[in-house]
């Protein structure tokens, strides 16, 4: 629970319900902010700060220790607050998923220090704490097959952990993992990997990664394309356990 946020909300005469309103969202994701100790989104942190006539570091001090990028940390926010969460992966495993060894492998040769690297790759691992909370987002991903048959850096051991790890996933009850198979040929996932993410009240948000920083679409039309295209590669991922079986043979080729 977060004390700081009950005790001014008490101070400043707000419910969730009142501070909902006025901050435009579900009164149950207000509620969250305090009985599960959540930080509001970006967009509205300022507005209940300012509601509750508190500065936001008084009411969230973490905010100022997060180690993401800057430009991601309107994403993590939405991602933390996401019911559902369908990811596309073509290239890498997908963040939520990954172990600390292959997190910063992803992050090698880039113009970071060693400790720059372990800040962004714990904050990564950090944001998998949602897989295992009491209310976890439902987490439906597809990778293309070539994303467990490459290799890291030639370490075959931590692509085999990294295997082992995504086929433990699965035993999360809300965690899905499908495969595109390496013999499909042409199919729209080849545009580009992205993430739709669904907000409580039926929201829904879009991030598309790119070279330098990802971006996040909430136009709908956009959303609805993504949606299609995300239906499309679907069609072209084997079911569940035919997944399952490719990754653990992928895993045993890692020696």
């Amino acid at each position: 629970m977060n004390q700081a946020v009950k005790t001014a909300m008490v101070e400043a005469g707000q419910t969730a319900e009142s501070l909902a309103a006025q901050v435009g969202v579900d009164p149950k994701t207000a509620a969250r902010w305090v009985s599960h100790g959540r930080i509001p989104q970006t967009r509205h942190r300022s507005d209940v700060a300012r509601i509750l006539g508190k500065d936001v570091a008084e009411l969230w001090p973490d905010v100022l220790k997060r180690r993401e990028p800057a430009w991601f940390r309107l994403w993590a926010d939405i991602e933390r607050e996401a019911v559902a969460l369908r990811w596309f992966e073509l290239a890498w495993v997908p963040g939520l998923l990954q172990t600390p060894a292959y997190a910063r492998a992803t992050l090698a040769g880039e113009a970071l220090t060693a400790e720059e690297v372990d800040h962004l790759a714990t904050a990564r691992i950090k944001r998998q704490a949602i897989l295992r909370r009491d209310h976890p987002p439902l987490l439906v991903t597809v990778v293309d097959e070539a994303v467990l048959r490459r290799s890291l850096r030639g370490r075959p051991d931590l692509m085999r952990e990294q295997c082992e790890h995504l086929v433990a996933c699965t035993d999360l009850p809300t965690v899905q993992i499908h495969v595109v198979p390496q013999d499909t040929g042409m199919y729209p996932g080849l545009g580009g990997p992205f993430i739709i993410a669904e907000m409580e009240d039926g929201t829904r948000y879009a991030h598309v990664d790119g070279q330098v920083k990802a971006q996040i679409i909430d136009q709908r039309s956009e959303i609805a394309t993504l949606e299609r295209r995300w239906a499309r590669i679907v069609g072209e991922a084997l079911p569940r356990a035919q997944s399952l079986d490719l990754i653990r043979k992928a895993a045993t080729s890692w020696t």
